[in-house]
Parts: structure tokens; sequence; C-alpha cells
């Protein structure tokens, strides 16, 4: 199997790295890729955004598999061009993929489906949205409708803030804060069947103990040893199944990673948000983990097999990433700062975000976060030691991380109670 992943970031380096150990992928390509990938993969420049572009690069390299990383060219119908072409794409379609390109659409969506999720108002208009600020009072959770960077997101208990945010937007959705700790759970989906994975907790505050603005996310670790013993099944049931058929009977079937970020609420699962992709940095996590072969998995799920596979294969053991960011990130990051790495080993490696190459050769940053540091072990606290020492051996003088990923469940410090039924 011929594999293109398209993409430059973390996200694409971590799935191309993963395709390149199937034993059923000899060739992975990335367009255009990053430093990172360019030492195992080849790289090409293409613009990730251009679906014909795409699609005649994965058509000249005989390519079986697109895979389509970014959330920016699903919403541009790059995975419409590639299957156009005759080849099999993991991605939904542009129609599909509004499931992240618009907030208001994926609300609209899971009521329909009957998911639970939070109240919300959509709103254009100043008096809109001071009305529902007024609605559903502090916490206020203040959501640009459109796509964002994962930087499009205010929850504060100060109202100016919230309302300056929502001022903002051209559509803004304003909806009610929820309690409990927040997973991230994705599920493989090729239409109708899903194939969820191991959840995974994601740390989108800059700065440790959550403080600071929104980031796309500071680290990530799984499994969780907090959650309950049957959550996968809940979710698959409760949230991913219900939408894939609701997706079916629009006439929009959703093939690709839905990727559901939920809330543990006193009252129970209710989702957050959706995505259309793998998301970042959990992928980098959960990949580190999965046993299954990717390419065989994402192949199935491109061409409507994905009944006929098994269910998916975890290693034993934790896995943590840790983001080495640029100093100024999420604001403006100091690009260009030199970076060495610490060499990978068979517990630790480090994936590339927002690196560059300089005039000399030199590895630079060229981005907000730049490094995902990725530590495994028998444990959740041997998995965090390991990623951690990988990041005090990393040369980054210009950069920075937060130091508690995973630490209060390394701890046994979160807790979760299923609401009786």
């Amino acid at each position: 199997m011929i594999a293109l992943v398209v993409g430059s970031g973390g996200r694409e380096h971590a799935l191309a790295l993963a395709l390149s150990k199937d034993p059923a992928v000899s060739q992975v390509h990335v367009a255009p890729g990053n430093p990172g990938t360019d030492s195992f993969a080849t790289n090409h420049p293409v613009d990730q955004n251009d679906g014909a572009a795409v699609a005649a690069l994965a058509t000249e390299l005989g390519a079986n598999l697109v895979v389509v990383g970014p959330e920016a060219p699903l919403v541009a119908g790059v995975a419409d061009a590639v299957r156009e072409a005759g080849i099999a794409c993991f991605g939904p379609s542009k129609q599909a993929a509004q499931l992240e390109g618009s907030k208001a659409f994926a609300k609209q969506v899971m009521a329909d489906a009957g998911v639970p999720t939070a109240a919300s108002r959509v709103c254009t208009t100043q008096a809109e949205i001071e009305a529902a600020l007024d609605e559903f009072g502090a916490t206020y959770v203040v959501k640009d409708d459109g796509l964002a960077a994962g930087k499009g997101v205010v929850v504060t208990d100060d109202r100016a803030e919230a309302l300056a945010h929502a001022l903002q937007c051209e559509r803004v959705v304003i909806e009610e804060f929820l309690d409990g700790p927040e997973v991230s759970l994705f599920a493989i989906c090729d239409g109708t069947t899903s194939r969820p994975m191991q959840p995974a907790q994601d740390f989108k505050r800059v700065a440790d103990d959550d403080q600071g603005p929104n980031t796309g996310g500071m680290g990530a670790y799984t499994p969780l040893p907090w959650a309950p013993d049957d959550i996968v099944e809940q979710v698959d049931e409760l949230v991913i199944k219900p939408t894939l058929a609701e997706m079916e009977r629009r006439g929009t079937p959703f093939t690709g990673l839905l990727y559901a970020g939920l809330a543990m609420t006193s009252r129970g699962i209710r989702v957050v948000e959706f995505n259309a992709r793998f998301g970042d940095p959990e992928t980098q996590a959960l990949l580190a983990r999965l046993d299954t072969p990717l390419g065989q998995l994402l192949y199935a799920a491109a061409t409507g097999t994905l009944a006929e596979t098994d269910a998916l294969q975890w290693g034993s053991g934790a896995a943590v990433v840790v983001v080495m960011a640029a100093d100024g990130y999420p604001g403006t990051p100091a690009k260009g700062g030199r970076i060495v790495l610490a060499p990978d080993t068979e517990s630790a490696h480090t994936i590339h975000a927002g690196t560059a190459r300089d005039a000399d050769g030199n590895l630079v940053a060229s981005g907000g976060r730049v490094l995902g540091v990725v530590g495994t072990g028998a444990s959740l606290a041997e998995a965090r030691e390991t990623a951690y020492a990988q990041v005090a051996a990393t040369d980054f003088e210009s950069g920075f991380n937060r130091t508690d990923i995973g630490a209060k469940a390394a701890a046994n410090q979160i807790t979760y109670t299923a609401p009786e039924n």
C-alpha cells in the first residue's frame, strides 16, 4: 500500500509515523510535511488546501490511500477531490466536515440525533448575544461558529470578556457551562460502522493548573485511570452511532475520524464539541499505544469495510505527550529559535509540529506549538517521567511547556462518579 498524508503538523507526523510501521504499507508520502516526516517519508511541496493538486499528486504517486489530517482541507473539500479521482480517502466530505466547520450545524445534528449536549443559542447580533449571556450566566462559554485553530472558544466568568469575544465573531454559539472533567474520544468511521478508540484527556490552557488562555492543546495522556470502565461503549452508543445514523439520514454519511470532546458531568456524558479529524495532541499519545496496523484500519474505513475488521488492539501501559511551544504562544510565537532534539529511545520520541530548517540546515521553531514529546511506560506515572526526561534533554531555549500534564491523574486526584440511572 502507498499512503499519502495531507498536512504538516504534529498530527500528520504522528499519523505518517504510525503508517510507516504497518507492514502492509510500502511507502509513506506527506504533503507538504515537515522536517520530522522528512526523516522517514517523502515530503511534497503541495498546498494542502488545493484538492486538485492533492488528487493529482496522489494519482502520480499511485497512492492507494490518502489521509487528510487538518480541518481546513477537509472543510475545503479536499477529500471529495481525492475520491473523485478514484482513490480511497480517509476523511469526511466537505458537507460532512461541517460537523467541525460549523458549531451551529453540529448542534443541530446533535439535537436531531438525540445526542446529549449543552443547551445553546446561536447568535448573530449583539442583542441576541447579550440575551444568551444573561440566560446562561457565568461561567460563560462562547464559541466562534467557524474554524479557529482551537482558539475560538472563550470560557470565562468575566461577562465583558465573553461579550468582547462574541462580538468579534460573525456568528457565535453561546452555551451553558458543563461541569466535570473533559475527555476526548475518537472513533474511526466508514459512514455506518464505528471503531472507537480509547479515551484521552488533553490540556487546553496554556499554563500549569489550567491557567491562561485556551490553546490548541498543551499535552495529553491515555488511558484514563479514573474513567468508567465502559466509557468507550457508552460514548459509542450515546454519541457516535446516533451521529453516524443522522448524517447518513441527511445524505451526507461521515467517513473519517469523528472526534467527540466530552464533559463527564454530574448528569452524565455531554458532548462539548465535534471535530472531523484526529485531534492534537491526543493523537500523538493514542498512536503510541495502538497495536492495530493503522494503514489497514484507515483503508477499511475509507472503503466501507470497517465492519469486517476486528476490534482495535492496544498495548499495555500508558502514553503522555508534552507540547513544547514557542515563547509568546498562543499569541504571537517567537519563530526562528534553534532546537537540538534529544535522541529518540524505545520509550520516548519527538513529534514535529511547528518546525523548519534554516539556511544552514539547523532545526528551528516555525510555529506556536513546535514539538510533541511522547513518553510511554508501564504506568501513567512512568510515562510522565519518561516524557519529561525527554523534554529536559531537548535544547529549545525559546520554548516552554506545561509541567503538569497527567499529574493529577497519575496521583489519583481525579474522580468521577457516574450518575445513577
